[in-house]
């Protein structure tokens, strides 16, 4: 686990777990006391609750210099808390302007209940779709395990109780939740690594198949380094020419009396240029060109050209033995990103037909959900999508979103 991860514990929507909050249920239908209901697994209306409470925390904001006011956690349906708090630390309406009706204050509450329960339930559907998987692929870890990779971030990030302490305060997490948050993580990342194990197999001819497909991208064309002048008139260009043939140096001649900005304020210098990559004319002239040879004034476009070759890189190509390593690593990757692919796919929709979800409480996700007909943000962390790396707020603990390291 890296360094990153402790400190995504505590950003908004990252500080989510399951943490002790599942009971079983062997019928079907969701049980009285739960709100949604994965596989044999139910999360109930108090464990939802907890975790809108530390969602409301986590995304309380403060102005600098100040502690973050307590949350009220939008309480429907007659939001009459949130109404409350809201009337009295609102900010004073300019003047002309009317107060906030109780009605405005109520749509802003229902807005904010909407968007915390999106992200809770959100989390909770992929925690238990995580857990679920692993079950399903024989996959555990150990509590040792566990909290030893929870003691190695602690230390990293809070190295004096003091800190630790505060932290949990301001969150409104448990040590069991964090924990939690890390088995998480450990078990996404074991399901990944059993994923793509097996597409780490390469055959030599993969590999020169792809090599010889791909040739260009293991060479390097020629290069050539410039001094040049542009001038508008052939006239001031052929100036240009006499003055560094009697004596006088390219850059004191190109600062002078060029028009290139680019180049001029290198003294007439262009490094590494590439056929193709300068106008028709002049580049057709530069690459027939001897080294260290002036020559121009070449007629373009964009006026008069008089230059002179530097250096000439000459084009390489590594050979497929030089390649081999390179060639090998790209192709893994495509496989196991292919395979990653495939098992979300089929993933979600494994876990979306047996994630039930009061009515109330439908987001992405739960069978049954019909997208809006007006567009809506996606519950946070509900989606799986393969990306690898440690978990970033606000995503939870997917099998493809999920590594620790």
């Amino acid at each position: 686990m890296t360094k990153k991860l402790i400190q995504s514990i505590s950003a908004l929507g990252a500080i989510f777990f399951v943490g002790a909050v599942l009971s079983a249920c062997g019928s079907s239908g969701i049980p009285a006391n739960a709100v949604i209901k994965v596989g044999d697994n139910a999360v109930t209306k108090s464990t939802f609750n907890h975790w809108l409470s530390v969602a409301a925390e986590s995304s309380s904001t403060a102005a600098p210099g100040q502690a973050a006011p307590k949350p009220v956690i939008p309480d429907p349906p007659s939001y009459t808390a949130c109404i409350t708090h809201l009337q009295a630390t609102a900010p004073k309406p300019a003047k002309g302007q009317p107060k906030p009706t109780a009605t405005q204050f109520k749509a802003q509450c229902a807005q904010q209940y909407t968007a915390l329960k999106q992200q809770v339930l959100g989390f909770l559907i992929s925690s238990n779709w995580v857990l679920g998987e692993a079950a399903d692929q024989g996959i555990s870890v150990t509590d040792a395990a566990v909290q030893k990779q929870f003691n190695q971030v602690k230390q990293q990030q809070y190295p004096k109780a003091a800190d630790f302490q505060k932290f949990l305060d301001s969150s409104g997490q448990t040590v069991s939740d964090l924990l939690l948050r890390v088995k998480l993580n450990l078990l996404s990342s074991k399901i990944q690594q059993k994923i793509t194990k097996s597409k780490s197999n390469v055959t030599q001819a993969q590999i020169a198949s792809y090599y010889n497909k791909n040739k260009q991208r293991f060479g390097q064309p020629e290069r050539r380094s410039l001094l040049l002048i542009l001038t508008k008139g052939q006239a001031a260009a052929q100036k240009a020419k006499q003055d560094i043939q009697s004596g006088q140096s390219f850059k004191s001649v190109a600062k002078r009396v060029s028009i290139d900005q680019a180049s001029k304020a290198q003294g007439g210098a262009l490094p590494g240029v590439v056929k193709g990559q300068e106008q028709k004319a002049l580049d057709a002239a530069v690459f027939s060109a001897k080294a260290n040879v002036l020559s121009g004034p070449i007629k373009t476009p964009f006026g008069y050209y008089v230059f002179k070759v530097t250096k000439i890189t000459p084009a390489s190509q590594q050979t497929l033995a030089q390649a081999q390593s390179s060639v090998k690593q790209q192709l893994v990757a495509q496989n196991q990103q292919t395979a990653l692919s495939t098992f979300v796919k089929g993933f979600q929709k494994k876990w979306t037909a047996k994630t039930e979800c009061r009515k109330d409480y439908l987001v992405m996700n739960c069978k049954g959900y019909k997208a809006p007909k007006t567009p809506t943000a996606a519950p946070t962390g509900a989606t799986p999508v393969p990306q690898g790396g440690t978990t970033t707020p606000p995503q939870t603990t997917t099998p493809s979103s999920t590594k620790t390291g």
